[in-house]
């Protein structure tokens, strides 16, 4: 029932892609806004569904194993969306986006992880599937589980690696560098469920997978899950 949920999510986000590449050329700003929401949508929707399925038999290889999976089909499926308010910032910083562009992207993002996570509470309160029994009693179900400094400098070291991964990766085939991109997404995601972080480094992703635990303690889950990872994206551009 999740494989059939997540893979419903990914065709449906793909056909509101095309439409709207069909339908609103005409409007660049609506056309951006849309795509880029329809996109993180997708990621929000999906990591929020493989949250729940990180105690699936056998651990945790089936999470593992689906996450590089999943990320290998957004890589395909969401050419051209950025997905990441740190990767919003690049263009931005380096002058190929407007500031109005890149304004409206991020507040797309942010939207669409809102989304995101009603409509996965939605469907959740259905109890289609074992893995949403209960899920919603919940809470906040910190993934920080070490310090607020150690946190902080799990996802400032995790972004900056993942940063120069990408950019060493753009001189690789376009067919290979999704894999080498999901793979180590895999890796620093198996890192950071071992006692850290859980390894995000997007903070609209963030939002949207633990907003409860934004509300509870805002200050703690900004500084480890928005400013690390937008600093270490800084940092990143500041070396190169």
């Amino acid at each position: 029932s999740s494989l059939l949920l997540m893979s419903g999510v990914v065709v449906t986000v793909g056909l509101c892609r095309r439409l709207a590449r069909r339908r609103l050329r005409s409007r660049p700003l609506l056309f951006a806004f849309l795509v880029e929401m329809f996109s993180t949508f997708q990621i929000c929707a999906c990591t929020n569904e493989l949250s729940l399925l990180g105690n699936v038999e056998p651990k945790p290889h089936t999470a593992l194993t689906l996450t590089y999976g999943f990320t290998v089909l957004h890589g395909l499926s969401l050419a051209g969306s950025t997905c990441n308010p740190c990767g919003t910032l690049q263009p931005m910083w380096g002058g190929g986006t407007s500031l109005r562009m890149g304004g409206l992207k991020i507040a797309a993002q942010f939207v669409a992880a809102v989304l995101a996570r009603v409509f996965m509470h939605f469907i959740w309160s259905l109890e289609m599937a074992e893995p949403h029994l209960g899920a919603l009693s919940q809470g906040c179900s910190s993934p920080m589980q070490t310090t607020e400094m150690q946190a902080f400098c799990i996802e400032l070291l995790f972004s900056v690696v993942f940063q120069l991964a990408v950019l060493q990766a753009e001189s690789v085939n376009p067919k290979y560098r999704v894999h080498l991109i999901a793979l180590l997404i895999t890796m620093l995601v198996y890192a950071g469920y071992g006692n850290l972080t859980g390894a995000i480094f997007n903070p609209a992703l963030a939002f949207s997978l633990h907003a409860d635990c934004f509300y509870d303690k805002f200050l703690s889950y900004t500084l480890v899950y928005w400013l690390a990872p937008c600093l270490g994206k800084f940092l990143i551009l500041y070396v190169s």
